[in-house]
């Protein structure tokens, strides 16, 4: 009896088993389904026009990362911890709703709310603009700061007609600061040896895997440059708050956002506020009556209210102008939407060309660079577009190396003056792990070859003095086709573009006076001079390049990026250590790129 009694319990066991294993992949199912449905109905319910109720107040909400277009990513905003989903709209949706707010009678106003998430200076110049052309219409523009006023944050405040902070908040009001994080030591003891080789003794992309801290040549170029930028935004404070620079400067000095009173004794904000007292003061801004609920909309709900007077961008002319958004670093293949494919944007260049209806190009471009052969092979379809239709190229908060790069053949390249461009110079790296696989891990390799260098480069052995020169030679060449190609572009000697190149990284403000950059403006300013030179006064706008659609990017997302974003949760602050190094070890070849982790805050 007991072999029966077990052999039935197992199988009583077996059953359950199964029964509970088929109930977990029925509700993975199930559940997977259930959220399609969901994410489906918001992404068709965002194609929806609505409507807003009179005395409205717009809402921006600047502590979120802004993208320069907004994402078509179903999940680009979803936390995998909390479940939330929030979406941002990108620059080009803010602007295009400024614009649209200051005609529209339903809006009465902008509530700036900020964070402490930064998004770029060049971005937060550029939508404090806007915020200035929006208050030309009359109406009101508050900010307000619930926790913490950052500086990237106060800076777009600045355009605000009254800034406040709750009674218990701070304003982080201190200066910049750049940090560069130095990875020689930690890549030693993992037995990873990166063999650089470079030309310019400003290219400081390569430090991290060289130093354990700043060249005094690195260290000279982020001391100019950020000083530049720190010289315009302490400038507007002290247009925009009536205070001398000297002042300003003190306060940042003396951490005087740490009191909210000596902030405001000094001008610099309006005041504290509790909420409560804040609606109060936009009820009588807006006209509401005492104790009336405000009609707070986002900026993404607003997205979706139908322009009404639109004096551009109208469906009865068929001649446009295209806006190619290139963000991210430059890559090889096809990239993805983090980032700059080669042969992706290549290819939308050469499309741009031969539309007849595409009358001019706006290349709006923020990266800090990446592969050479990339931008190469961008820069050739730049060029032969250029010959054919004018393009002018819109910096964001990055055209540095290979950004600039790209941008060079463009007829006009506008920039703000905190953008962050230059960076003229090259670089190549060939990691040498063999230490890691030998001496760490217990893995060894054995080569045979027909020739000298057969196995050239290799991963697995150190360079000899040989390949090394070699590789240098390849990238003394590629360097002075950089140059030479800057130089055809801006209309300068080789010579001229080599004495400011060299590696170095420029200001926007800096680059306008060494010519690399035309003119200050943002993504509107150079639509409208897209317009001029193409001879438009009506016009579409065409963005590109084209979102993928809802499902295929659904089914991506759901594997890589949810992973990256659930790192980046658990992980925290640290997690940019575990991507800088990863991004380290997997990069090789010659390379035109700024110093990738270089922190301004």
């Amino acid at each position: 009896m007991a072999p029966e009694i077990k052999t039935t319990e197992m199988k009583t066991f077996l059953k359950m088993l199964l029964a509970v294993i088929a109930g977990m992949i029925l509700t993975g199912i199930l559940f997977f389904v259930i959220m399609l449905s969901v994410v489906s109905g918001m992404a068709a319910a965002g194609n929806k026009s609505v409507d807003i109720p009179e005395k409205s107040v717009l809402v921006i909400r600047t502590g979120a990362m802004i993208p320069d277009r907004t994402s078509s990513n179903p999940f680009a905003m979803f936390d995998p911890v909390t479940m939330a989903l929030t979406q941002t709209p990108g620059l080009n949706e803010l602007l295009k709703n400024l614009k649209k707010a200051a005609d529209d009678e339903n809006v009465k106003g902008i509530l700036i709310e900020t964070g402490t998430m930064p998004s770029g200076w060049a971005t937060a110049d550029e939508l404090r603009t806007a915020l200035e052309e929006f208050k030309q219409s009359g109406k009101f523009v508050y900010s307000y700061a619930e926790y913490m006023l950052m500086q990237e944050s106060y800076f777009i405040s600045t355009a605000a007609d009254a800034i406040w902070i709750n009674p218990t908040a701070m304003v982080d009001f201190k200066g910049l600061a750049a940090e560069v994080t130095f990875y020689k030591d930690a890549l030693e003891k993992l037995g990873v040896d990166v063999q650089v080789i470079r030309h310019g003794k400003f290219k400081g992309a390569v430090e991290p895997y060289m130093l354990d801290k700043l060249s005094d040549e690195n260290r000279l170029q982020i001391s100019e440059y950020m000083g530049s930028i720190w010289e315009h935004i302490v400038g507007v404070i002290s247009e925009k708050r009536g205070l001398p620079v000297e002042k300003v400067m003190s306060l940042a000095d003396a951490l005087a956002g740490y009191d909210p009173e000596k902030m405001t004794a000094a001008g610099l904000i309006d005041g504290p506020l509790y909420r409560d007292q804040l609606e109060d003061s936009i009820r009588s801004a807006a006209d509401i009556e005492e104790g009336k609920k405000i009609s707070y909309v986002s900026m993404s709900k607003y997205s979706k209210v139908p322009v009404k007077h639109a004096k551009q961008d109208t469906k009865t002319t068929r001649s446009k102008i295209a806006v190619l958004f290139a963000e991210g670093s430059i890559v090889n293949g096809e990239g993805d939407d983090t980032n700059i494919g080669g042969n992706r944007y290549a290819a939308e260049m050469r499309k741009l060309r031969l539309d007849t209806t595409v009358k001019a190009v706006v290349f709006r471009v923020n990266s800090r660079g990446g592969s050479v052969i990339a931008s190469d092979m961008i820069w050739r379809e730049v060029e032969l577009t250029q010959k054919v239709k004018p393009i002018v190229v819109s910096m964001g908060n990055y055209a540095a190396s290979g950004g600039y790069y790209i941008s060079a053949p463009a007829v006009k390249i506008m920039a703000s003056p905190v953008t962050v461009t230059g960076s003229i110079g090259v670089f190549g790296l060939i990691p040498n792990a063999g230490k890691l696989l030998d001496q760490k891990l217990g893995i060894s390799s054995d080569i045979v070859r027909t020739n000298t260098h057969s196995d050239f480069p290799s991963v697995t052995r150190p360079l000899n003095d040989f390949e090394r020169e070699v590789m240098q030679a390849n990238i003394e060449r590629t360097y002075s086709n950089f140059t030479a190609l800057v130089a055809e572009g801006r209309g300068m000697r080789q010579t001229a573009v080599d004495s400011i190149g060299q590696g170095r990284v420029w200001s926007g403000s800096d680059a306008a006076t060494l010519g690399l950059v035309d003119s200050f403006g943002g993504l509107n300013d150079a639509i409208r001079e897209a317009a001029t030179l193409a001879g438009l006064e009506e016009y579409r706008i065409l963005e590109k390049p084209e979102s993928v659609d809802f499902y295929t990017k659904l089914l991506k997302e759901m594997t890589g990026d949810i992973r990256a974003r659930a790192i980046r949760k658990e992980l925290g602050e640290v997690s940019r250590y575990y991507f800088d190094l990863r991004e380290i070890i997997s990069s090789g070849g010659v390379q035109a790129a700024m110093p990738y982790y270089l922190d301004i805050r």
